[in-house]
Formats: C-alpha cells, sequence, structure tokens
C-alpha cells in the first residue's frame, strides 16, 4: 500500500528511499504563453529586475539607434550678427527705406531712358517735356553704333580762353586740345571713366544736333547745349591749365578740328587728311562759371 501511496513527482533518495516531493509547477496559461512568445519574436526588451539590496544601482547605457529628444543646444550669446540684422530696429527700417528710394529711382530713370529711345507714343507725346528734361543732356542715348555707315571721322574739341590775371590784364591763350587729352587717359587703361570715353563726346554731338551750319540754336534745346559745352570746357581749363588758375577766365572760344579716317593700304580709296575745322563764336563766361562754380 506504501508503494502505491508514494508520488510519482518525488525524487528518490540515494538510499533508494522516496525522496522529498518537489513543489508542483502550475500549469501555464495560454494566453500568457502566447504573449510572451509574441514580444519575444517582436524583438521588445524584457522588464529588468529590480536589484538586489544593497547593490549600487547603475544607469543603464543609451541605445544609439533611439534618437534624442533633447532640443538642439542654444546659439552661444558671444556670436556677432552681421549685416542689416546687426543693426538697431531704428536703424533697420533707415535702411530698408534708402534702399526702397535707391530702388524706386532706378526704374524711374531707366523707364526715361526708355521713353527716350522708343518710337512715339502716347506717354512721350503728354510727358515729352518732363522725359527730355531729364535726359538731356547727360543721359543721352544714340545708335550710330549699330548705323548702316558709322562714323568714319576723328573729330577733336579744342578751346582757348581770355583770362584776365591779378594785375587787370587780359591775355590769350593757344589752343587746347581737350579731346587728345581725354584720348591719353584711356589709352592704356583697362577701366577708363565715363567722363573720359563720353563727356565730352556726347556734349559736342548735343550741339551740333541742335544748331546749324551758321552755329545758331534750333529749339530749346540749342541753348541749354551751349551752356552744357561751355561749362564743361571751363571747368576742364581750370583743371589742366596750371597758368590759368592765376586768374579768371572771361571768354572762351570752340572750335572742331575733323579729320577722314584713312581706309586701310589694300583700298583704292583716297581721302584728304587734312583737318577740316567749324569755329564757334567768342562765348562770355557767367559770374559763377568764372568764380569757379563748375571746378
Amino acid at each position: 500500500m506504501d508503494a502505491y501511496d508514494e508520488d510519482s513527482g518525488a525524487r528518490p533518495g540515494p538510499d533508494g528511499s522516496a525522496g522529498t516531493r518537489l513543489p508542483e509547477t502550475p500549469p501555464a496559461d495560454p494566453d500568457s504563453v502566447t504573449e510572451s512568445m509574441a514580444s519575444e519574436s517582436s524583438g521588445s526588451a524584457r522588464p529588468v529586475p529590480p536589484p538586489a539590496p544593497g547593490a549600487s544601482a547603475q544607469a543603464p547605457a543609451p541605445d544609439a539607434s533611439v534618437p534624442s529628444s533633447a532640443p538642439d543646444a542654444p546659439v552661444p550669446p558671444g556670436v556677432a550678427r552681421t549685416g542689416v540684422a546687426a543693426l538697431s530696429p531704428r536703424y533697420q527700417v533707415v535702411a530698408a527705406l534708402a534702399l526702397a528710394v535707391v530702388g524706386v529711382a532706378a526704374c524711374v530713370h531707366l523707364l526715361m531712358v526708355f521713353l527716350s529711345l522708343a518710337p512715339a507714343n502716347t506717354v512721350t507725346k503728354q510727358h515729352g517735356k518732363a522725359v527730355e528734361e531729364w535726359v538731356y543732356p547727360e543721359f543721352e542715348q544714340n545708335w550710330k553704333l549699330f548705323a548702316p555707315n558709322p562714323l568714319q571721322q576723328n573729330i577733336a574739341v579744342q578751346v582757348r580762353a581770355v583770362v584776365r590775371s591779378k594785375d587787370g590784364a587780359l591775355r590769350t591763350t593757344g589752343w587746347t586740345d581737350l579731346s587728345a587729352q581725354d584720348g591719353a587717359a584711356i589709352d592704356g587703361n583697362l577701366v577708363p571713366s565715363h567722363t573720359q570715353q563720353n563727356e565730352l563726346r556726347r556734349a559736342w554731338d548735343f550741339f551740333t544736333a541742335t544748331h546749324g551750319a551758321d552755329n545758331r540754336p534750333m529749339g530749346m534745346r540749342g541753348s541749354l547745349s551751349e551752356q552744357y559745352l561751355r561749362r564743361i570746357v571751363v571747368m576742364r581749363l581750370y583743371r589742366t591749365c596750371p597758368a590759368d588758375r592765376e586768374g579768371v577766365i572771361q571768354r572762351v572760344q570752340i572750335r572742331s578740328s575733323t579729320t577722314n579716317v584713312q581706309p586701310p593700304e589694300w583700298s583704292r580709296e583716297r581721302v584728304s587728311d587734312k583737318p577740316v575745322y567749324r569755329m564757334l563764336p567768342w562765348w562770355t563766361v557767367t559770374a559763377g562759371e568764372a568764380a569757379g562754380g563748375v571746378r
């Protein structure tokens, strides 16, 4: 009867006697087994048991695959701002207004130049006077470079003056070739200025376009072209002729020297190489110009 009373789950002892009965393991819940297998298959980490009493707690090493949720580091306060952002709000407003004014002025200038070159239209018929006053004479444009028969002459503008010295005596200077001075300043200069290239040349073209062969002005722009040309030559004389600085210029006379460009050696064309002069009358220098107001 004792043999039948022995538990089949007890382990035998060393001497063959019945051993101590082991505690029975409760049967696993089918649902919990399923959840455990699913968690292992998905790669989720198992819960870490709490540390034993007395053991030092250590923080787990961060996982490099998990993105950090810490915010980006702020910009160091020592880094200086540059450009307009470095200005105070008041000066930023002033800079914005200045840029706006420059932009509007540039747009207006381009529009005026375009209207001066465009064919006659409704705008130029109604506001042609305002366009001419804006463009002429400083910003005049022309298309002679693209003409069917480009310029084939060298035109030099020369001037002489009557100067009153400090002792009251009047003397007449020799002819000064202003075009030759511009040519010397341009020759060998990689970046010549606009005034050296075009100021005197365009002033003479403006004069010839508004005057007849007898040097009399035609229309309202004729007197303007005379004043413009006279102011340029007086300014140039004061700047380039040291002898004239000792006195005051009273009158000036301008002439042009026109020489034909010689054809190439292989051409049979023959043209005269003698200069042709166009002499203008003596012009009285105004008080403002004589006092050096155009220097």
